[in-house]
């Protein structure tokens, strides 16, 4: 039977983060400062991880995202991905990764289970990468893409999140990434999530944007199934090229009535959401698997039939109870 939440929806997707430590600092995920980091004894251990997963596999989940954070930070990581690519109905499972420590890990993840990966890159100019990440180094993520395409980690999606004043203009130097390379670049509308509220303000641009470029430049999009791991982008190719372009819309065409995930934070609650506030801790059940899907069936009836994301137009507030930010709750 399917797991159904009070719209109806199907859900067999369980977004995972293993960690809310990262090594880098980008503008839209964490403040200057960084973050106040969740203690090392509130964090899953992996043993719990390992039961949501299961609980889960049994009501009908069998896609698995492993986030952070950075979850390559996570000591461990390749463990873990082995023992949740054993769960029975488990399907899928992909990773969402800054790749920096792809060039390390791709081989052994391989062989552990893991399908796929979404490398986030925002840039392809070195010292503009180095504002946004506010540390790192382009040429680890280049490395790290080729690591996971030489490993067969694949389809390798990018993940590309649209700023105003920042990167509009490499729009088009990321659409010709997909002509020579099975890259699958997809480009996100810039979300108030978090405390971020003023960034969203001065930087989101709708992605109407990338089409106009498209258009501009004289490359036609064509619409095309989605490549390998069913998700919320609408996507395209341009004609003879060997990867995709992908158009991910939360802000001004949310994907609301179609969404099929959960997701577990850091320190382990359930949120059917990723911008509403509503969660529930894993722990006072952890050890109790039927207690454990009770929870999350519990959790899938307060889902709201969709996010209030910019309600009061493309570049509304944020609304209340959004102030968990990316790095905690997991992309």
């Amino acid at each position: 039977m399917p797991l159904l939440d009070t719209h109806g929806r199907k859900h067999d997707y369980l977004r995972i983060s293993v960690t809310d430590r990262c090594n880098l600092r980008c503008v839209y995920c964490m403040g200057e400062d960084g973050i106040d980091q969740i203690a090392h004894q509130d964090i899953l251990s992996y043993e719990e991880i390992i039961r949501v997963v299961s609980a889960g596999a049994e009501l009908g989940i069998s896609k698995i995202r492993i986030t952070g954070g950075e979850p390559l930070v996570r000591k461990g990581i390749v463990d873990l991905i082995k023992q949740v690519a054993a769960i029975p109905g488990i399907k899928d499972l992909a990773m969402t990764t800054n790749g920096i420590l792809l060039p390390r890990f791709a081989a052994d993840l391989k062989k552990a289970g893991l399908n796929r990966v979404n490398i986030s890159l925002d840039t392809l100019k070195a010292e503009k990468f180095e504002s946004i990440t506010r540390c790192g180094r382009l040429q680890d993520v280049l490395d790290g893409i080729e690591a996971a395409l030489e490993h067969g980690l694949q389809p390798v999606k990018l993940n590309t999140v649209l700023m105003k004043g920042i990167n509009e203009q490499e729009v088009l130097d990321f659409l010709k990434l997909t002509l020579d390379k099975p890259i699958h670049v997809r480009f996100i509308e810039y979300m108030p999530i978090g405390d971020h509220d003023k960034g969203y303000r001065d930087h989101y641009l709708p992605l109407t944007y990338v089409e106009e470029v498209a258009a501009n430049a004289g490359l036609s999009l064509t619409p095309e199934p989605l490549p390998g791991g069913a998700g919320p982008a609408e996507n395209y190719t341009i004609p003879n090229s060997r990867g995709s372009i992908g158009l991910i819309h939360p802000i001004s065409k949310h994907f609301c009535d179609t969404c099929n995930r959960l997701r577990l934070t850091a320190e382990g609650n359930l949120k059917a959401c990723l911008y509403w506030q509503d969660e529930k801790p894993v722990r006072p059940v952890i050890d109790d698997q039927e207690a454990l899907k009770n929870l999350i069936k519990e959790v899938l009836t307060g889902k709201p039939v969709e996010h209030q994301m910019a309600a009061d137009g493309a570049c509304g507030s944020v609304q209340p109870g959004t102030m968990r930010g990316m790095s905690k709750t997991g992309g």
